[in-house]
């Protein structure tokens, strides 16, 4: 016999939301609300200050560049980590593709994110 009423979605005890994201989202959101900026917005951001490159790094991120300059960089990273990526998925084998390519496209996602960004603020 065939069931004509579908069954009510299954409700989940917990969220998959990550409330910490959440919050740091809202913040920017009321940041970037509550901050007029005359032109750029990009221009308006200050340069960046000393911080690790990762953790427990030897290395550390330059004091004084400007975002335009650092958002650059961040571009060049993610299109060497996207080819990269390319050459290790043409050797994966099996169900390694699978994560490795949602990989590269988070990769390229986030660089056309912030090349639009670039892009949008040289006009």
């Amino acid at each position: 016999m065939k069931k004509l009423v579908p069954d009510p979605p299954v409700s989940l005890s917990f969220s998959r939301r990550n409330p910490d994201h959440d919050q740091a989202n809202e913040q920017v959101r009321q940041a970037l609300a509550n901050h007029s900026v005359e032109g750029s917005l990009l221009a308006a951001l200050k340069p960046t200050a000393a911080a690790p490159a990762g953790n427990d790094s030897l290395f550390t991120v330059r004091p004084g560049i400007s975002a335009e300059e650092a958002l650059l960089h961040v571009s060049m990273l993610l299109k060497s980590a996207e080819e990269v990526s390319d050459e290790i998925t043409e050797h994966a084998s099996g169900i390694e593709r699978g994560p490795i390519w949602s990989l590269v496209h988070s990769m390229e996602m986030a660089r056309g994110v912030v090349d639009a960004l670039l892009d949008g603020n040289r006009l």
